[in-house]
């Protein structure tokens, strides 16, 4: 009971002022508001009524305006009927019977539209025959009063409103038209103005909407945006701002006239209306306002007072109000913690004095079993000292937080946990959130952001954190650091000829192997593409480095099976660079290994070296022909030269190889083995083999019109140029600009645009073999193609790489070689080729063996065209020695 009254003191002390003064304030707007709406509320009523009797008001005064044109137009319509057309308006305006005044005058036409008689004076003929209302009363369509405009009127010029009637013969045939013209300000005259205040204005419209004349109250010119509808006899209503076009509202009242088609409107500016209103609003708010500081100060000063004498029961309130916070929570484990001290005042254990259940459960307890334990009694040893550190530290900054991977010896149930420490009073408020979920989120982008996707290798990404860290812990160490760049050799013709899948194999192969020749201490990282680099950390002996990069390159010339096939060979070239001899950072040992890489493939692939200084030149040298090529192919510095192909046994020319060259501006000209290689490498390829085709096509064509007797010239199509699908749509474009028959072009392939392990291939050469050229394998021999292979494709011709021709002088075996393609073709019915044929011995031998055609220097060298064109003209180019 006791306590209960203390509660009651304690509520009346710290909250009886602030509900006070808050009820108070809100009970005094609360009267404001309420006299506030019922004076706009008299306000609005006495604003409607006031519209409602300016637009009764006017629309009385209308009907009588309007009444009295009905009567002048009845009159003038019965004398001039009366009088069978001869009565005349001058003479009653002259004796005061008819207005004479200029804002207000009669008029009549005759039935053809001619003025014939006004109580204006017009001195010249006037035809109103044209005007929409005069053809409306002649057809008939018109009858009693009709009301017009406004418009301009004829004779005075200025704007005017029509009231008329329909003239007629004693026969009711139409005889013309009377009517009064008023200018607009006589019908808007109002004889109460003084009662329309500042943008107030009555106007008086059509039923239909138009207006005919407006009464303004104030500078601006008032008027609708948009005409109004008047579906009722009598309305008042609210009009908003967007209505008008000065934006202000208005309350607007209208009434019809009862005999006539016109409204009469009023409009009430709302600013005028409620201005009193206005007035005494601002007035009473800022009444109110006052009043609402007073007991605002008042209130404050009560609250301040009552704090005084509820200081000693903070501490408590902080606790439940921290505790009643991390139980809202409800994702966090919550403790209320208390330090025990020894007798020097030092914090050497904590109890737990409250928890909820998150927290016990969290900790792996039930509520009454946590609550009252001591840290030293749940935990021991080295845990327990990190966790008497964590709360002395809290203590002693007041705040203190941290993420835990979770030990084993803790009977926390989570992997991860953050704790967070608030010191409250004497006592410690912690809260303990189990983010076990999202450090495993992290773990996984981490690994995504710094692992290879098709390897599962560290990527570029993990490669340039870790090695800022790894080449300054080995510069403390004073060790050594060795980084192998790694470049897969001929990977590209895997990709070209077997397939992108298959590729993908290899690379997954190659990183395996990789990983398996290394310590578990070093690391392998996908760089992208086909190049790989190892780290190998605390070198000892440069030996170390040698025989990794030997046992590398031995590892990865082992055949590799790929899908369906076996026995795929690649090569390995490795450039090595050592920390801190070629480099002191990352970036710099990267680009020392990639120039030492491309040493180790210029000097013929499948090897090693490590960095030396003079090697950067070479690479610069490589960049500086890349470019000086890519600049030649769009300046157009290539030529063709022609290598013709004859029969083996009468020396027949059959038909030519196209051979490209550069024509360098300095050097003059340049054999393909300077640039092929660099165009390969680079893709310049593509671009600069449609020009090959491009300038064989023009070349035939120029020779067929200096009628030369023109043999099929043969173009060599890259591997790359080949898969891209474009060949059949370039050759059809040449052919067609330059009027070259399609049989006098031949296509060379090598074997590894043959064997690519898809449709694509024999798709792309039934293209070609549609268009009408012939196809030919280059090289025969040096792939991987097989017979069942040569009969699915459908070539024409074989041309056997030169290596064999060399072979076949050497012994039984390089002719039984020979012999077995020349067989196979014969099978097939394709036509063989032997290329390089340098000596008269190789052309017997071919003789013997039943070889097609030769090619080579033995018949003749590549020739620029003018020369080609003789060797065509002659038709036989055997040597008389053969």
């Amino acid at each position: 009971m006791h306590d209960l009254r203390r509660r009651r003191r304690r509520f009346n002390l710290t909250y009886f002022w602030p509900v006070l003064g808050i009820a108070a304030i809100v009970i005094l707007w609360t009267l404001a508001n309420a006299r506030l709406t019922k004076e706009y509320s008299d306000a609005r009523i006495t604003a409607f009524s006031h519209a409602i009797a300016t637009a009764k008001a006017y629309s009385e005064q209308l009907s009588h305006t309007v009444n009295l044109y009905d009567q002048i137009t009845m009159t003038t319509k019965f004398n001039w009927e009366k009088s069978d057309g001869l009565f005349r308006l001058e003479d009653y305006a002259d004796a005061g019977i008819y207005p004479t005044s200029k804002s207000l005058f009669v008029n009549i036409v005759d039935r053809n539209g001619q003025m014939v008689t006004s109580t204006l004076p017009f001195t010249r003929p006037v035809d109103y025959s044209d005007t929409p209302w005069f053809r409306n009363h002649k057809a008939g369509l018109l009858t009693g009063l009709q009301i017009h405009g406004p418009d301009t009127g004829k004779i005075t010029g200025k704007e005017i409103i029509r009231f008329s009637r329909r003239l007629e013969t004693f026969d009711g045939e139409f005889d013309g038209v009377v009517w009064v013209s008023v200018e607009p300000f006589h019908i808007a005259s109002y004889y109460d103005e003084g009662n329309l205040r500042e943008d107030d204005f009555i106007s008086v419209r059509h039923d239909d909407g138009p207006v005919l004349a407006t009464k303004i109250n104030g500078p601006s010119r008032i008027f609708y945006r948009e005409d109004p509808f008047f579906e009722e006899l009598s309305v008042v209503k609210e009009e908003p701002a967007a209505k008008f076009a000065d934006n202000k509202a208005r309350i607007v009242a209208w009434t019809r006239l009862e005999n006539y088609p016109l409204v009469a409107l009023a409009a009430i500016s709302e600013t005028s209306a409620f201005v009193a209103y206005e007035a005494e609003k601002r007035e009473l708010i800022e009444i109110v306002s006052a009043a609402t500081l007073f007991i605002m100060v008042f209130t404050v000063i009560a609250i301040y007072l009552a704090a005084h004498l509820t200081q000693k029961r903070r501490r408590d309130e902080e606790v439940k109000s921290i505790f009643r916070l991390a139980v809202d929570s409800g994702r966090d484990g919550f403790y209320m913690i208390r330090p025990l001290y020894d007798e020097h005042g030092t914090a050497v254990d904590f109890q737990v004095e409250d928890c909820n259940q998150q927290g016990a459960a969290l900790a792996g307890f039930q509520m009454k079993e946590l609550i009252g334990k001591k840290f030293s009694c749940i935990y021991s040893g080295d845990y327990l000292n990190k966790m008497v550190e964590f709360f002395r530290l809290a203590l002693t900054k007041g705040f203190h937080e941290d993420e835990l991977a979770v030990s084993p010896q803790s009977k926390i149930k989570a992997q991860w946990v953050q704790r967070r420490a608030v010191r409250s009073g004497a006592d410690l408020a912690m809260t303990v959130r189990d983010i076990s979920e999202i450090k495993a989120h992290e773990q996984a982008l981490s690994q995504m952001a710094n692992a290879d996707a098709l390897t599962s290798l560290p990527n570029r990404h993990w490669l340039n954190r870790f090695l800022p860290t790894a080449l300054e812990q080995a510069k403390t160490n004073g060790s050594e650091v060795a980084l192998l760049f790694i470049d897969l050799d001929n990977f590209k013709n895997i990709n070209d000829t077997l397939g992108h899948q298959a590729g993908d194999e290899l690379l997954k192969a190659a990183a395996m192997r990789l990983k398996a020749l290394v310590r578990a201490s070093d690391h392998v990282v996908r760089l992208g593409g086909d190049e790989f680099t190892i780290i190998l950390e605390d070198v000892k002996k440069i030996d170390e480095v040698t025989r990794v990069a030997g046992k590398i390159i031995q590892s990865l010339s082992e055949p590799f099976k790929l899908g369906n096939t076996s026995g795929n060979r690649i090569q390995a070239s490795i450039g090595i660079s050592m920390f801190p001899l070629d480099g002191e950072d990352g970036e710099t040992l990267l680009k020392n290994a990639d120039i030492a890489m491309y040493a180790a493939k210029a000097a013929g692939k499948g090897r090693h070296h490590f960095y030396q200084t003079h090697l950067s030149d070479t690479l610069v040298l490589r960049v500086s022909k890349e470019q000086a090529l890519r600049n030649a192919i769009e300046r157009d510095e290539f030529v063709l030269h022609y290598q013709p192909r004859v029969d083996t046994y009468t020396g027949q020319l059959r038909s030519a190889e196209a051979l490209v060259r550069w024509n360098h501006p300095e050097r003059g000209l340049v054999s393909p083995g300077e640039f092929i290689e660099v165009a390969e490498h680079t893709g310049l390829i593509v671009p600069l083999g449609e020009m090959i085709i491009e300038k064989a096509c023009k070349q035939i064509a120029e020779w067929k019109r200096r009628r030369i007797p023109v043999v099929p010239i043969s173009v060599n199509v890259s591997a790359l140029q080949f898969n891209k699908g474009n060949v059949r749509s370039i050759l059809a474009s040449c052919l067609n600009r330059y009027a070259v028959e399609p049989s006098l072009i031949g296509v060379e392939l090598t074997e590894s645009c043959m064997i690519k392990d898809d449709d694509t291939v024999p798709h792309e050469l039934e293209a070609l073999r549609k268009l009408g050229v012939k196809l030919l394998i280059d090289d025969f021999g040096t792939g991987y193609s097989s017979l069942a292979q040569l009969q699915e494709l459908d070539v024409d011709i074989l041309k056997i790489d030169q290596a064999f021709t060399r072979r076949i002088c050497d012994g039984k075996e390089g002719k039984a070689f020979f012999n077995a393609i020349v067989s196979m073709a014969d099978a097939l019915d394709i036509c063989i080729v032997a290329e390089g044929v340098e000596t008269i011995e190789q052309l017997h031998l071919l003789q013997i063996l039943s070889c097609e055609e030769v090619q080579g220097n033995l018949i003749s060298k590549a020739v620029p065209p003018n020369e080609m064109a003789s060797l065509m003209s002659k038709q036989y180019l055997f040597p008389q020695y053969a």
